[in-house]
């Protein structure tokens, strides 16, 4: 069975990254999503093991002391991370592993996974995202504020990634984030093992002539 690959997804709040994975996962077999482990208690309905992997503080630091971890960050007091081995298994059963986070844990998912592939989701157009952020009707004006001056941010590390794609037309941008998932399983170096295998067979065969 062909390894899946770790996929990497970011973007502006208000580009509709998760109604996309959500999309991926509902349309094609070929998808994982990614559970983050926290140390935060669990909310109302939510599960162990789907919303997150619930644990204590001491069991995440063991965690972290293990080097069982992708990435992890502390917000407001509460440890997030994703557990290494999780995906590990997703990928080892064949299924491409969808991974959301933010800008700087992106970039150390790249440093323990170079084949990973990092897509940055983006809006057609400035004015679209906050049209986007205001018609939410969740947000105060200033905290729509902050989010775009919080996008600006994130503008500057854009081409750190291997791909964009562009939520105008949500059914469009799932079939193509899907193409250029699969597109991207015939990178040469998500392929080293068979490479590797041709090349020395080649060699072999060059011996005996």
């Amino acid at each position: 069975m062909k390894k899946g690959l770790l996929v990497v997804v970011s973007g502006f709040a208000g580009t509709g990254k998760g109604t996309l994975m959500k999309r991926l996962l509902s349309d094609y077999d070929d998808y994982a999503l990614s559970v983050s482990m926290t140390t935060r208690a669990p909310r109302p309905g939510e599960e162990n093991g789907r919303e997150y992997f619930f644990v204590t503080k001491e069991q995440f630091e063991e965690k972290i002391r293990q080097n069982g971890l992708i990435e992890y960050a502390c917000y407001v007091d509460n440890y997030y991370g994703t557990p290494k081995d999780y995906v590990e298994q997703k990928r080892a059963e064949g299924k491409d592993v969808l991974l959301e986070i933010e800008i700087q844990g992106a970039m150390k998912v790249r440093e323990q996974f170079e084949d990973a592939i990092l897509i940055f989701v983006m809006p057609p157009s400035a004015k679209v995202l906050r049209e986007r952020l205001i018609g939410r009707g969740t947000e105060t004006p200033e905290v729509v504020e902050k989010r775009m001056r919080r996008a600006a941010e994130e503008a500057c590390g854009i081409e750190d990634y291997d791909y964009i794609a562009v939520n105008d037309d949500l059914d469009v941008c799932v079939k193509e984030l899907h193409e250029t998932i699969q597109a991207a399983h015939h990178r040469p170096i998500s392929n080293s093992e068979f490479i590797t295998q041709v090349r020395n067979d080649l060699k072999e065969m060059a011996k005996g002539e």
